[in-house]
């Protein structure tokens, strides 16, 4: 069939395995957002973010609600959120989000990965003066009058508005950064306000950044696509610039 249809099929499934993971991680999220505040999205601002960003990877409806009624059975394993801290190739520090129903199996695979990478964990709260926690807030651009609506933000805690320009394959997206306490001000301003949004997530953004070249950037690259391979694993942050 040549070489062209390995090259489509090769990339089908990279998406698809990409879009299993985006699953499996909002299915979790879901399973602690219900544990933590109720099956009721609305009472539930937690919930509310996951399946906000469930609806931005297409996640099915369906596959929503099943994930719902499976964390409120009291057969649904207990996930637990867990932080580890770390350094990667040439000192990188890098912060592990997990959600796990077997802690002992999770920190072992990412001592593992570490450990074969160069890299080590550290104790918890050693890296945490690096990064500082923002609400991040992502929608379509298209629509919008974004210069009314960056003044009226800026009352529910907005600190920067940005955007990025589309291309053929993906349309203009609004950028918002909130601060940590003021996220769920502004989640609940943009439902109100019927924004679209895509998005809607805690992250952890580095207050200083590392330069490394390229080939000392190499390592690390392949470092961070390890550990997000693994299922336990939520999130992945470092400050490599």
């Amino acid at each position: 069939m040549g070489r062209a249809f390995e090259f489509r099929k090769a990339r089908k499934f990279k998406r698809w395995d990409k879009m299993s993971k985006a699953f499996t991680k909002i299915g979790r999220e879901i399973a602690i957002a219900v544990r933590l505040g109720g099956p009721d999205p609305a009472a539930n601002s937690r919930l509310r973010m996951a399946i906000t960003n469930a609806k931005g990877v297409n996640m099915p409806k369906d596959r929503v609600e099943g994930a719902i009624k499976r964390a409120s059975s009291k057969d649904q394993e207990a996930f637990q959120e867990i932080v580890y801290e770390g350094y990667g190739p040439s000192g990188v520090p890098i912060v592990v989000e997990c959600a796990t129903d077997n802690p002992t199996r999770t920190v072992a695979n990412i001592r593992s990965i570490l450990t074969r990478a160069g890299g080590t964990l550290a104790t918890t709260g050693a890296l945490d003066f690096l990064f500082e926690r923002k609400g991040v807030f992502k929608f379509p651009a298209e629509g919008l009058d974004l210069d009314t609506l960056e003044l009226e933000l800026i009352d529910f805690g907005a600190e920067e508005v940005t955007v990025e320009e589309g291309t053929d394959d993906r349309p203009s997206e609004v950028t918002i950064l909130t601060s940590f306490p003021d996220f769920v001000r502004m989640q609940k301003a943009l439902e109100e306000k019927n924004v679209p949004v895509t998005s809607a997530e805690i992250q952890r953004l580095p207050t200083v950044f590392k330069e490394l070249s390229e080939a000392d950037e190499e390592p690390v690259l392949e470092l961070i696509d390890k550990l997000e391979e693994d299922d336990d694993v939520q999130a992945v942050y470092h400050n490599l610039k």
